[in-house]
């Protein structure tokens, strides 16, 4: 189980959300993990639990804290002003390295779909709520 801000996580959502992130992000969380100090398998375990904590903080109203660059039926690219990143951090634990890195894979996500990153959002978080759901299995 994974302790998360209003309940617990069960093994089986942890599993789907890793399996959504590898999907969906692919080929970004190679490039990034080839060049930080995580492994891939941590990198996709990083993203899993930001996605679920993002999903929590969408119920919670986390589109009124950023500007929402980009939305589909399968995905919300933002930019946070809140700290996303460093309170994903500190509620999973996680190391400096960890949380640069996934920040880095969401970072990279919205720069190719709106361009570089203009002066102003360069310290904000990028994050990317994945929408969509895979089947059950």
């Amino acid at each position: 189980m994974i302790d998360e801000p209003t309940g617990t996580v069960d093994f089986d959502e942890f599993s789907r959300a890793c399996d959504l992130v590898e999907a969906y992000f692919g080929e970004t969380i190679d490039d990034v993990a080839l060049h930080a100090p995580v492994s891939r398998r941590q990198l996709v375990a990083v993203l899993a639990r930001a996605q679920l904590s993002g999903r929590q903080l969408t119920i919670d109203g986390l589109t009124e804290e950023g500007d929402v660059v980009y939305q589909s039926d399968d995905e919300t690219l933002l930019w946070l002003d809140a700290g996303f990143w460093l309170d994903i951090r500190g509620r999973h634990h996680l190391a400096p390295d960890e949380g640069r890195a996934a920040r880095e894979v969401h970072r990279r996500l919205i720069e190719a779909i709106d361009g570089d990153v203009p002066y102003y959002n360069r310290e904000r978080d990028p994050f990317v709520l994945i929408e969509r759901r895979l089947p059950r299995q």
